[in-house]
């Protein structure tokens, strides 16, 4: 579709507002940005409200202790497939550290209290003693946004990777998606440029299969699972041997790790079943009474809450890629320049941004095994400067754990 087509199309002729005063170079460099940017975003302001919250029922979970009874069985399994490079992982380091008051990446935000100890160092040191474990290196693909991926790669080329393998890792962009303000009008950042934001986690694996070298690796080692993962928590196992192994030896086309809620009310995600099949429901979405609700044992039956670390198989991502994802439109201040041409920059939300997240993937799988983990030992989110689930909380978990900061 040509751009004047496609910009008729959605009724965005604000963006071609300043075209006359624009060289042939910014010219070209916004037509390409139109033609590149999937508008049909804008068709879920019309759509969004009816997201289906569906039935929702219990779904067993793997308990720490029944994985205890199995876990040489499980390790054995999952050494011998990390081994046949059958694994890969995937970092989710497209954010940004802005809650943490740091304009760099995320994964930059340095957590030492006595040295340097950078995000990115713990999660490269935890999948590094998979790879002493197991003597192959693993496969580490690492997704960025555009905003950070420059500073991202020239940061972790600086300190070497922390001694990971380089020709192991490789980087891959995530999507964008056009902000659009109040009115369903896409907002311009410059005369020249589209005000855009991420398109969220759940894009992550067409966002792989469009980037030429992602796709090489993902092929070259036949890898036949994917382990993603979230940039913030530094005590997560990466590529869990036993982990791997539990999900390959069940036959599931998905696994999660999981925690128990410290609380009935705690405010994550909890595994499901939702109209039959593997979910993943927000807080929200569950009653009161479902909060509370136990088994003929006294266990809750909505109990574990998920801590962004999936285990996919490749051949089911690959059926499902092309299943559309709910998309999700949250409020948030974004520049932009006006009529005038005059840079914004607003005190209040003015702006829709669009995302998918990996957690809606779940529900195309058709079979998944919420894995316990024990909180204390796999759970350390770095998603605020203080208080729950921040940077000092997280540097205490890590030093019971016997890390040195």
């Amino acid at each position: 579709m040509k751009v004047k087509e496609k910009i008729k199309k959605y009724s965005q002729e604000q963006l071609l507002k300043f075209e006359d005063e624009l060289k042939k170079e910014q010219k070209e460099k916004l037509y390409n940005q139109i033609n590149e940017l999937d508008f049909s975003y804008l068709d879920e302001l019309k759509n969004n409200q009816t997201i289906d919250k569906g039935k929702i029922t219990p779904i067993k979970a793997m308990t720490i202790n029944e994985i205890e009874k199995n876990k040489s069985k499980y390790e054995e399994i999952g050494i011998k497939a990390l081994q046949n490079y059958e694994v890969g992982t995937l970092l989710l380091a497209g954010g940004m550290g802005t809650r943490l008051g740091s304009d760099n990446p995320k994964g930059m935000y340095n957590i030492g209290k006595t040295k340097d100890v950078f995000i990115f160092q713990r999660l490269f040191e935890n999948l590094l003693d998979v790879v002493k474990k197991c003597g192959k290196y693993i496969p580490f693909f690492i997704m960025t946004s555009e905003k950070n991926h420059k500073v991202t790669t020239e940061f972790l080329e600086g300190k070497n990777y922390f001694g990971y393998d380089k020709n192991f890792v490789k980087f891959f962009v995530q999507e964008m998606a056009p902000c659009v303000d109040l009115k369903g009008k896409i907002l311009l950042e410059s005369k020249d440029r589209i005000a855009t934001s991420p398109n969220g986690n759940g894009g992550w694996f067409n966002s792989l299969l469009n980037n030429i070298e992602a796709k090489e690796m993902l092929e070259k080692y036949n890898i036949k699972w994917l382990n993603v993962f979230s940039v913030d928590n530094v005590l997560q196992k990466i590529a869990d041997p036993i982990f791997v192994g539990a999900t390959i030896n069940g036959n599931f086309e998905v696994s999660s790790k999981v925690i128990r809620k410290v609380d009935p009310f705690e405010k994550v995600g909890v595994m499901c079943n939702k109209n039959g099949k593997p979910s993943i429901v927000e807080y929200i979405d569950l009653t009161n009474e479902m909060a509370v609700e136990t088994d003929e044992n006294g266990e809750r039956v909505y109990n574990f809450g998920v801590v962004l670390n999936y285990l996919f198989n490749v051949d089911t991502l690959y059926k499902i890629k092309d299943n559309k994802l709910p998309v999700h439109i949250v409020t948030k201040k974004v520049e932009y320049i006006n009529d005038d041409g005059v840079l914004v920059k607003p005190s209040e939300p003015n702006a829709h941004k669009f995302e998918m997240l990996c957690v809606d993937m779940i529900e195309y799988c058709n079979s998944c095994l919420p894995f316990e983990v024990e909180r204390k030992k796999e759970f350390a989110p770095v998603k605020n400067k203080t208080g729950v689930d921040s940077v000092e909380s997280a540097q205490n978990l890590l030093e019971e754990n016997g890390y040195k900061l």
